[in-house]
């Protein structure tokens, strides 16, 4: 088994739980501990786990606990837990309380795994990216954001279904904000090299730019009782392997800017490398004047996000 000695994920819920059993299968650890503040549940979902561990032959230790001295020691810590925005709720609220939420695990994340590499799942992911290692203290290569592996993994779905072809001949990614405003970059996009504005005409291509912005909300209006956690825990699996195997993948996540792109202290969907260390670097690549302004259309929508966090008693 190639890969590290302890992987914490935090929130034991339908991402939580799925993304455990991910994990463990992939054998990316020696264990995977399950953390939540419910009873009972950490627990049972890492038994249930651990018992499938002879039929599908993977080595790795599952354990649930609900206290957070379970972080102690981990190499790689997967933030999961937090609020999703109710009928009513405002933005600010929302906000509010998962900052509320992240705070306690930044703070034990600090005391008590010092060295660890911090993959924030929470949604609005790019703020809760910026305000976990804010309190943390972490250096931003070590605290980044899954969003832009999952927005991009349902961008190709779609453009494989358009044409009819394998979503693995599909190359592409999507940069800016996990929301309303991210970029699917159609002129970096191509099928076994050919380029995807020379396969499909604008009508269809907007129509694939519009659903892949729409892709969560797709998915809550048809289960109507929750959200997607099939994908995203693909997503952050994918992720987490290229930490503990040390791949350096070219992969796009939500990363802390300091000049790349144009922007500046802010995090936000970014292709980078991504290795044992973290974030190694930010790729910068060519942008279309029009994707450059809805790359920048969808910072300043995170910059009206990070406004609001600043408001927040300390």
């Amino acid at each position: 088994m190639t890969g590290v000695s302890k992987i914490v994920v935090l929130g034991a819920g339908n991402i939580g739980g799925s993304l455990a059993q991910r994990l463990a299968e992939a054998d990316l650890a020696e264990e995977v501990t399950l953390f939540d503040i419910v009873e009972g549940l950490p627990e049972g979902k890492a038994l249930d786990i651990q018992e499938s561990a002879p039929i599908l032959e993977f080595s790795t230790r599952v354990r649930g606990s609900t206290s957070l001295d379970a972080i102690a020691g981990a190499d790689i810590v997967i933030e999961t837990a937090g609020l999703a925005r109710k009928p009513g709720m405002s933005r600010s609220d929302l906000l509010t309380k998962n900052a509320g939420i992240l705070r306690g695990h930044a703070e034990a994340v600090r005391a008590k795994a010092p060295g660890a590499i911090v993959v924030v799942v929470t949604n609005p992911v790019d703020v809760m990216t910026f305000y976990f290692r804010e309190i943390s203290g972490f250096a931003p290569a070590r605290v980044f954001g899954e969003s832009g592996t999952l927005d991009t993994a349902r961008f190709r779905t779609f453009v494989a279904d358009a044409l009819h072809v394998s979503p693995r001949d599909v190359t592409g990614f999507v940069l800016g904000t996990h929301g309303d405003t991210m970029v699917p970059v159609l002129s970096l996009t191509n099928v076994s090299g050919v380029p995807l504005t020379k396969l499909l005409p604008a009508d269809r291509l907007d129509a694939i730019v519009d659903r892949t912005r729409k892709g969560g909300g797709e998915i809550v209006n048809l289960l109507k009782t929750g959200s997607a956690y099939y994908a995203p825990t693909a997503s952050q699996a994918e992720l987490v392997r290229a930490i503990a195997r040390d791949q350096h993948r070219l992969l796009p996540v939500t990363a802390h800017l300091n000049g790349e792109f144009g922007e500046k202290g802010v995090y936000v969907g970014v292709p980078v490398v991504l290795g044992r260390q973290g974030v190694e670097r930010v790729v910068e690549v060519d942008l279309t004047p029009a994707e450059r302004a809805a790359f920048q259309t969808s910072v300043r929508a995170v910059r009206e996000d990070l406004a609001i966090l600043a408001q927040m008693p300390k």
